[in-house]
């Protein structure tokens, strides 16, 4: 992967998670990974500093301890994954029908998929330097594709992930203007075996190991280019409609 010489930094938000996790790993070298980054910082809830999507201080703190690591390594920051989001919790479950809408469970689903990322956005993409191949990408949903939703239901959580598709779109226009061998996109990770998805992980539904979706999702963001920034695409870099 070519994101300048030397590698760089590369920070994955939402390390908590098990996709996460996986990046990271497959991002560091761990677990047979072959190395790709000489430094990967992971941000999450419970990492310090600590990001909370609910208090924008946080994420600007985070921001400026992610700027000192890079300024002290001498290594500038070329890749930037935002693995985090909700889909069902004590906040709610996913809606089957409009007449299941609630305002606690849009508030929240929201707030972790759509206004957390144009957060991170705000904070973290100034981060990314202005010569040379840089990535932004941002874990969205097939379900979030407008066109692509012949099913209905799950309101909140299309909503929030076709919200993000149009700031990663809306984003990528103005990081084009900053660099032009920017990149900026949101990715369909498909079906994971993570918390997230278990409970919906129907007989004959392909789910796949956190660790191979964190591979394929590499293999993705090697293959980049400027050509591609501003769209969605899923885990075998296949363009998915908004």
């Amino acid at each position: 992967m070519n994101f300048g010489q030397p590698a760089g930094v590369a920070l994955v938000i939402g390390s908590g998670g098990g996709l996460g996790a996986a990046l990271v790993a497959q991002l560091s070298g761990a677990a047979g990974a072959p190395e790709r980054f000489q430094t990967v910082l992971a941000l999450g809830r419970n990492s310090l500093p600590a990001i909370d999507y609910g208090d924008e201080a946080s994420l600007k703190s985070a921001a400026d301890w992610v700027a000192v690591q890079c300024a002290e390594q001498q290594l500038e920051l070329r890749l930037i994954v935002v693995a985090s989001g909700f889909l069902h919790g004590p906040q709610g479950q996913p809606e089957r029908s409009f007449s299941q809408l609630d305002a606690g469970y849009l508030t929240h689903v929201f707030q972790v998929n759509t206004i957390g990322p144009a957060l991170v956005m705000k904070h973290f993409l100034p981060l990314l330097p202005r010569q040379g191949r840089c990535v932004a990408a941002f874990l969205s949903a097939k379900v979030g594709s407008i066109g692509d939703n012949a099913l209905g239901g799950w309101y909140g959580y299309r909503a929030s992930k076709a919200a993000l598709n149009q700031l990663v779109k809306t984003a990528s226009i103005e990081m084009t203007r900053r660099n032009r061998q920017s990149v900026c996109v949101a990715l369909h990770p498909g079906t994971v075996d993570t918390a997230l998805s278990q409970p919906f992980a129907k007989t004959g539904l392909k789910v796949r190991p956190a660790e191979e979706a964190a591979s394929d999702l590499v293999n993705v963001l090697k293959g980049l280019t400027p050509a591609d920034t501003g769209s969605l695409l899923d885990y075998q870099g296949v363009t998915l409609p908004f």
